[in-house]
């Protein structure tokens, strides 16, 4: 018996190579999975100028950051969008000002296709060969009501698909949200607030993602990395015993042959902190 429903996954023209240059733009979900990236090694560019939520505010952090990506995530997380009565422009943060000063606004498909394509073009204007991922956050917001905040989803996961066809063979959608929905159709895969997916759910996302996007050489480095990662974090009871300057002297060398193997590998030849060194 077969007791959930499964989101087919379609198979991707390409493949994200080990320590590859990428940019995360978008709301919580973009953050988190960014931050997982970081930790992976992958070149990653994570939010610089902070959460954004909606296609126009990405559209402003893909023009602001000049940071060259060969891979670029963008997650859209509503279509409502705050403008600054006095100048008329729609804002990334309200800064904590008065309500008063702004004018909530709800942005249709075609609007935010257009400040999406906005993004997109730019992307390919500085890197011809960037492939584009669209994901559409699964994080419901409460604040708009649930079934305001289904037809917030709705535009923005009509609005992704009317990207891929746009621009077919650049940007390419990975369902993040029907993963969430419909996968993980239970709370114990939620966090404590019931509206932001747990830690499990965030990884088992990014084993899909894995599964999908990253090729055999990406796979084998990630095998490699993981024993190096998790030596760099341990934190021992005795750092001045010998069997742990052992282990330090041990890692340092599989740190040099994994620099040797992987040349885009950005890591520091002695990773761990001044007082374990």
């Amino acid at each position: 018996m077969q007791f959930r429903t499964q989101v087919k996954i379609p198979p991707y023209p390409f493949s994200i190579p080990p320590c590859a240059k990428m940019l995360f733009v978008g709301s919580c979900f973009a953050q988190s999975m960014g931050e997982r990236f970081l930790a992976e090694k992958f070149r990653a560019t994570v939010n610089p100028y902070g959460v954004m939520y909606n296609p126009a505010s990405i559209l402003h952090t893909v023009s602001r950051c000049q940071s060259l990506a060969d891979f670029a995530v963008l997650t859209l997380g509503t279509n409502h969008v705050y403008r600054l009565k006095e100048t008329d422009e729609i804002v990334d943060n309200c800064h904590k000002r008065p309500q008063s000063l702004f004018r909530e606004e709800v942005l249709s498909i075609d609007e935010c296709v257009g400040f999406l394509s906005q993004a997109v073009d730019t992307l390919v204007m500085r890197n011809p060969d960037i492939k584009v991922i669209i994901t559409v956050s699964p994080i419901r917001y409460a604040k708009y009501g649930f079934h305001e905040s289904q037809l917030s989803k709705a535009v923005l996961l009509l609005s992704a698909n009317e990207m891929e066809k746009r621009y077919a063979g650049k940007v390419f959608y990975f369902p993040a949200y029907e993963i969430v929905n419909d996968e993980l159709r239970d709370y114990r895969f939620y966090a404590s607030d019931m509206l932001h997916p747990s830690e499990q759910a965030v990884e088992y996302i990014w084993e899909c993602f894995s599964v999908s996007l990253f090729g055999a050489d990406t796979l084998q480095f990630l095998k490699e990395w993981q024993p190096i990662r998790e030596a760099i974090n341990h934190r021992p009871f005795n750092p001045d015993s010998d069997a742990y300057k052992e282990f330090v002297n041990n890692t340092l060398v599989k740190v040099r042959a994994l620099k040797q193997k992987y040349s885009d590998l950005e890591l520091e030849d002695n990773p761990f902190r001044p007082s374990e060194k």
